[in-house]
């Protein structure tokens, strides 16, 4: 398949899309980001890349390292995790507290930040130092030595962190944390602060398109591993939107409010694609919109 010719023409069908909606305001740091940016990155199994319009300018990750931290516990831990977090839909936005209170602490899927912070956690427990891991694994897979975190990011995420601390809290109160709740809150805002390119997030994202085999050709996940993450990807990754974006894209796919996501076409390619500006729901609707013209345009999807 001609990839850069479809990147190509789904650039030119999303452009009235491109700078619709808000950029994260939450946020200070990322409320200052151009809008008006747009780029997409392909990377087949064989290792091909392709690419089109800004998709080697480094954006925030944000909720797009939740993909990649919960790829390393599994691989570290096994399904043990599964006692302390869910993989539900939330149907709730992706830092609400009310579904933690009726069902104990236990989040319902690892995606909402209250089951990221539990991912985090036990990446913690497992390694010591939860964010330089993903950060080290990050920079192996995408073959970018240079990624690095945000520090102006991570201080403004933990500035306005209250409602993630609180998450953090009300889970320590039912033991569903190791570690000290600003440990954990550290490393989570950490995490979230790095900076990739379209082109880093679909070179490190293809070990899932390659069922769990890593770039130097050796195992991260278990076949069936990978299948969970892809199958949670589905199900949960694009907050309370993953039901219309199953709809529309058809594949796994991780959102975040930096403007990224990250998609996987199993057996076939990684794809991730970033514009700033954010729906109601907090993805990007640009990219949503290119995805759907991908997944179109070239009859891939897992449906």
């Amino acid at each position: 398949m001609d990839y850069q010719a479809v990147l190509e023409e789904v650039a030119a069908q999303v452009r009235p899309q491109i700078g619709c909606g808000q950029v994260a305001q939450y946020i200070p740091a990322l409320a200052s980001v151009a809008p008006e940016q747009f780029g997409m990155a392909v990377v087949d199994v064989e290792g091909g890349v392709h690419g089109v319009g800004d998709w080697e300018v480094p954006f925030s990750v944000q909720s797009i390292s939740k993909t990649f931290t919960l790829a390393l516990v599994l691989a570290r831990d096994g399904e043990k995790i599964w006692q302390r977090v869910g993989r539900e839909p939330s149907g709730n936005p992706f830092n609400s507290l009310v579904q933690l209170e009726y069902e104990h602490g236990i989040p319902r899927n690892p995606f909402i930040n209250a089951g990221a912070l539990v991912i985090t956690d036990r990446l913690q427990s497992l390694t010591g130092d939860a964010s330089s891991t993903l950060l080290e694994f990050l920079r192996t897979e995408s073959g970018n030595p240079d990624l690095g975190f945000n520090p102006a990011v991570a201080a403004s995420e933990t500035d306005n962190g209250d409602r993630n601390a609180a998450l953090a809290h009300f889970m320590a109160a039912y033991d569903n944390l190791e570690n000290l709740v600003p440990s954990v809150l550290e490393h989570y805002f950490w995490q979230c602060s790095v900076e990739m390119s379209c082109r880093d997030l679909a070179l490190a994202g293809r070990f899932l398109a390659r069922h769990g085999l890593r770039a130097d050709g050796s195992r991260l996940l278990a076949r069936s591993e990978a299948k969970q993450v892809n199958a949670v990807m589905l199900t949960c990754g694009t907050y309370d939107a993953a039901g219309d974006f199953a709809y529309r894209v058809g594949l796994p796919g991780k959102s975040g409010v930096g403007g990224g996501i990250i998609a996987v076409i199993p057996g076939r390619c990684t794809l991730c694609v970033w514009s700033p500006g954010l729906d109601e729901r907090g993805n990007s609707v640009a990219g949503v919109a290119a995805l759907d013209r991908f997944t179109t345009l070239t009859g891939l999807s897992v449906f």
